[in-house]
């Protein structure tokens, strides 16, 4: 009933040109550092996959030897050597994480490259796939560090797919969901209806419960806010999300989503990705960037419309 849900979804998200999730059904790319929580991101893209029916594609760099070879060698055989090894290991890699995961209910495939930046590395990945999702562990999955490193916000601000971003913490059973919505009128047009429709259609597949919130920086009682509250509210409504699981809280919304966010321990937060407003020009002060750094849970960032990756690479 959820992948039913889940693929009806889909065909109206196609219709309204609206969310990438559904637009391509095409594959999951699952981006691997070769860390220490590698076994966890796969556990949780294996059911996502599992949820929405959709393949999964492995994948390993190894940016750190490319940049060795960049700097200490000249283009010669034995470099290209040094790479074709490289690639083999992380091929190999990937393969023993596969069987001992026992994904062989899946479609998986494994590729493996070796370039610098890490980031690139994705992108041009990204363009070859055209996946449906990109997910990646924050900051390199290093343990106990989780903040994002400078692969990550760059991957937010130009990765084409739906970009989420993972944590070592395993996901609950019964996941606690939620989706950062904005009514302002800053706001690009139509991002938040596709925020909702996005997590909703998550939340089916995976079974998890899923909670709206806003946050309004003016004083609650003022008519503009009332309006804005009844605004999310609609929008929820549309998304078929009961008026009980819609958040309005007022104050800052760099410090009380955080904080109420906290509070409620959401494993997974969809929002909008870093470039949603045309004044977002850079990534310092903004909310998700905050966010992204003040939460322990996982991301799924949302960008309006984005292109396809083939159009991306054609326009580079």
């Amino acid at each position: 009933m959820a992948c039913e849900s889940v693929n009806r979804m889909g065909r109206d998200l196609r219709r309204s040109g609206g969310a990438q999730m559904m637009a391509k059904t095409n594959s999951i790319l699952v981006v691997s550092t070769q860390c220490e929580v590698d076994a966890t991101l796969l556990t949780k893209a294996a059911r996502v996959a599992r949820s929405l029916r959709l393949p999964l594609e492995l994948f390993l760099c190894d940016a750190e030897q490319a940049y060795a070879l960049k700097h200490s060698y000249e283009p010669n055989g034995f470099s290209r050597k040094v790479v074709q090894a490289c690639i083999a290991r992380a091929t190999d890699y990937l393969s023993r994480h596969k069987d001992a995961l026992g994904l062989a209910d899946l479609s998986v495939q494994i590729d493996a490259s070796c370039e610098s930046p890490l980031y690139e590395s994705i992108l041009h990945k990204v363009r070859r796939s055209g996946p449906e999702f990109v997910i990646k562990a924050v900051g390199g999955g290093r343990a106990n560090h989780s903040a994002c490193d400078a692969n990550d916000w760059q991957l937010m601000r130009t990765c084409p797919s739906t970009l989420v971003l993972v944590r070592g913490r395993r996901w609950r059973e019964k996941l606690r969901m939620a989706a950062a919505i904005d009514a302002s009128d800053e706001e690009t047009k139509g991002l938040a209806g596709t925020i909702l429709e996005l997590a909703k259609a998550l939340a089916l597949a995976t079974g998890a419960e899923l909670d709206v919130v806003y946050a309004e920086r003016a004083a609650p009682d003022e008519a503009s806010s009332r309006s804005r509250a009844e605004k999310i509210r609609q929008l929820a409504r549309g998304a078929g999300i009961d008026d009980r699981h819609v958040h309005i809280l007022a104050g800052h919304p760099e410090r009380e989503l955080s904080r109420f966010s906290a509070g409620r321990d959401y494993d997974v937060m969809v929002l909008g990705a870093l470039t949603h407003r045309p004044s977002a020009l850079t990534l310092v002060g903004t909310l998700t960037s905050i966010l992204v750094e003040d939460l322990h849970c996982d991301f799924v960032l949302v960008k309006p419309q984005s292109p396809s990756p083939e159009r991306t690479a054609d326009s580079g």
